[in-house]
């Protein structure tokens, strides 16, 4: 039988407010983000100490006195819309300080007259106006001089993951998936494994190839390669490295963070030259580091696929759609399949290759076609070539025929004449 001692409890009647709105957060991300947003918030209400002192002081103000804490969030939002009209923020910007603020109070039972507060919310971009990166874009990033960086970026723009993912990913989660010739057609990757948020997307053969490539490169110096292998991984010394002393250099492998996956990212971009100081007036870059590989995914695959399997790829909830819309998995991958050549980005080589053989083979099939058709014009001809000359028979014995026959009745009446 399951007991609770008091001291548990107690702990339980005496929630933290801190500890409360964490427990009202999902997703990796929001976890991130909603306590910085709230905090903004909290600042600007003059509290003090760390977030945790914070928000014990914001509860007691707000359970003593409502009127005060709703006068607060409407001074607040009004403050953060004058930003806005000066370009310091988006308008977008503010609503998200609101999500987080309403989540705390919520979650702590604080009664606020939510429809009045947001009144005087602007509704704000309902999209950003920022671009996927090019296949060009893409494909000189992977130039940079880090082995994980190929198999990140290329994993990134075929399956559509967030960043965050990551942190969940091991080598077991990435599973081939072959064709009658034993050809690798995609790969299914499983994302956040083991948590409520968990789905599957799949990825192209030429990001399953960098991922293999990149887990073959690690055991080539030691490491033991297992189903529950990081995918990512710190580095470790590779040059100057002696030939006997190789194995064994990489057999302590530490898990590369979605949080250094995303400082690896953003170097390459300035190394190779794909990030450049922000002009004058402007706040953001065309396109967005990790962010953008995501819109690449969405973008390239919705010219193909249906729209709702690009969202079930992408971890999005379908809203009552799900209740009805129910594929199998191969149901999507065979959707995906038509979107492979799309997302791959470093098999230009091999697609013009299919390109000429393709070509060729069009040009053969042409050649054979006027072939056909000129075989066919000949016999026509032929054909009536043999007409006209059975005509030409025809009519010369049947001028054979009348002469014969005038000849007679020449003969006939000269007979006629002598009697």
């Amino acid at each position: 039988m399951l007991t609770i001692s008091k001291n548990e409890i107690e702990l339980i009647e005496d929630d933290d407010p801190i500890s409360m709105f964490m427990y009202g957060l999902k997703a990796k991300e929001t976890k991130r983000q909603y306590p910085k947003r709230l905090k903004v918030f909290m600042d600007y209400c003059e509290l003090d100490g760390s977030i945790e002192k914070q928000a014990r002081e914001l509860f007691d103000r707000a359970k003593d006195n409502t009127a005060w804490i709703q006068h607060m969030l409407i001074k607040f939002i009004e403050v953060q819309k004058q930003r806005a009209d000066q370009g310091e923020i988006k308008e977008s910007t503010i609503r998200n300080y609101y999500k987080a603020a309403k989540l705390f109070f919520e979650m702590n039972d604080i009664v606020l007259n939510w429809k009045k507060i947001t009144r005087g919310l602007p509704r704000g971009r309902e999209a950003a106006n920022d671009r996927a990166p090019t296949a060009e874009e893409i494909q000189k990033l992977v130039e940079y001089p880090d082995r994980r960086i190929k198999a990140i970026v290329y994993t990134m723009i075929s399956s559509g993951i967030r960043l965050g993912a990551f942190d969940y990913l091991k080598w077991k989660h990435i599973i081939p998936l072959y064709n009658n010739d034993g050809e690798v057609i995609a790969s299914k990757i499983i994302v956040y494994a083991g948590d409520n948020e968990e789905y599957y997307s799949f990825v192209t053969p030429e990001a399953n190839m960098a991922l293999k490539d990149w887990m073959d490169f690690r055991a080539s110096y030691g490491e033991k390669i297992t189903a529950e292998s990081w995918l990512m991984r710190d580095l470790w010394q590779t040059t100057n490295v002696d030939s006997r002393y190789r194995n064994g250099l990489a057999t302590s492998p530490k898990k590369l963070k979605s949080s250094g996956i995303k400082r690896l990212i953003e170097r390459a971009l300035w190394d190779q030259g794909l990030r450049m100081p922000l002009k004058e007036g402007l706040r953001r870059h065309e396109w967005k580091a990790a962010h953008g590989f995501r819109k690449f995914y969405k973008t390239r695959t919705e010219q193909v696929m249906k729209p709702i399997n690009v969202e079930i790829t992408m971890g999005h909830d379908i809203g009552v759609s799900a209740s009805y819309y129910k594929p199998t998995e191969k149901e999507v991958m065979e959707d995906y399949l038509k979107a492979v050549s799309l997302l791959e980005i470093g098999n230009n080589s091999k697609k013009l290759e299919k390109k000429i053989t393709e070509l060729k083979q069009e040009s053969k099939n042409s050649e054979l076609l006027i072939n056909a058709k000129l075989f066919e014009r000949n016999q026509e001809i032929l054909n009536l070539k043999k007409k006209d000359q059975i005509k030409d028979n025809v009519i010369a014995s049947i001028s054979d025929q009348l002469l014969t026959i005038t000849t007679k009745l020449e003969e006939l009446e000269k007979v006629v004449q002598q009697k």
